[in-house]
């Protein structure tokens, strides 16, 4: 029988600072998220440095918290997440990782930050086998991914311009609405008439699993400057807010569906912090031909426990160990296909 083994999650790739414990036996045992928001939000977005020195200054607190919460001495393996992301705040969480993989002599694990989001679902009661597709919506990525196996990941589509949540914020900021805007954007769409506006479901029409969000994104400043000239912007934000995220939602599923199609794939993983919008898994849930899987509200944004997860995982596959790594750009299809494929 294989013994149990504990993995420490890190993650610091953005403004969130995420530890966890995964047991490969007993699943999560301890989870501290720790979020930058306040500190961000005078400036629209988050700042680089910023985000970097408060990663310094929690990483470690949040370590010995979740330790000894859960009465680990210390774990079997250590996985952090080595990229994509903001190359400072990626550099604390590998720095921290490496440094106490050495004191501890155990191994380090580099996990890649989007494999983290698509293997969150492994976390609840009833996680999804593969293969599947995954639907990836945040700030920074916009993804469609056939996922045959663990490290086998073809992608299937990507955004050309902004991504999903990218285009929430943008399209909150042009409302007046504080930072961060996406779920401020969704509550308040809950009081708009979704059909009040007719903006566009882009690159619907073309055959590609593509995404872009510029031209909606265009179509709702141009009907936001027209409000404002005609002093109604008051009086039909809610419903600009709602059409928008129509038509965004609109789009995500259509897409999604049709990747199903393309890849023969009746399982849908729906992850990242657009994966929390109340609209798209409702849409998805009427319209998508299959079973579709989540991880819960508070793993769709970036969290410890995904990369714990995830690297439990790799563990058990591989025992990965690896060197410091920190890159702002990785590719999902790098990761290597499985010998057994």
């Amino acid at each position: 029988m294989t013994a149990s083994k504990i993995t420490l999650g890190i993650e610091t790739s953005c403004d969130e600072t995420g530890v966890a414990l995964f047991c490969s036996e007993r699943g999560l045992i301890a989870n501290a998220l720790h979020s930058q928001v306040d500190l961000h939000a005078a400036y629209g977005g988050v700042v680089p440095e910023i985000a970097s020195r408060d990663h310094i200054r929690m990483l470690l607190p949040l370590i010995q918290q979740v330790m000894s919460e859960a009465g680990v001495e210390r774990p079997d393996a250590i996985a952090y997440t080595a990229r994509p992301g903001l190359i400072g705040a990626l550099m604390v969480g590998g720095g921290m990782a490496n440094g106490l993989g050495l004191a501890w002599g155990c191994p380090v694990i580099p996990v890649h930050h989007m494999e983290g989001h698509l293997l969150a679902p492994m976390l609840e009661e009833t996680p999804p086998d593969f293969p599947f597709l995954a639907l990836l919506v945040s700030g920074g990525h916009t993804l469609l991914i056939a996922v045959r196996a663990l490290g086998w990941y073809e992608v299937l589509g990507t955004t050309l311009d902004d991504a999903a949540g990218e285009a929430f914020d943008k399209t909150a900021k042009l409302l007046g609405l504080a930072y961060p805007g996406g779920p401020l954007l969704a509550k308040l769409a809950e009081e708009g008439d979704d059909a009040a506006f007719d903006f566009p479901r882009p690159m619907l029409n073309r055959p590609t699993l593509d995404f872009s969000f510029s031209g909606l994104k265009t179509a709702v400043m141009l009907a936001v400057r027209k409000a404002e000239a005609d002093g109604q912007l008051d009086d039909v934000r809610a419903d600009i807010a709602a059409s928008f995220q129509r038509a965004a939602v609109d789009t995500l599923v259509a897409k999604t569906i049709r990747a199903a199609e393309t890849a023969g794939l009746d399982r849908l993983v729906v992850a990242g912090g657009v994966g929390a919008n109340r609209l798209l898994r409702d849409e998805m849930a009427a319209r998508f031909p299959g079973e579709v899987f989540y991880p819960r509200f508070e793993f769709c944004t970036d969290n410890g426990a995904m990369i714990a997860v995830a690297g439990a995982m790799r563990l058990a596959e591989a025992g990965d160990v690896a060197e410091i790594k920190a890159v702002a750009r990785w590719s999902l299809e790098s990761l290597g296909v499985p010998a057994a494929a």
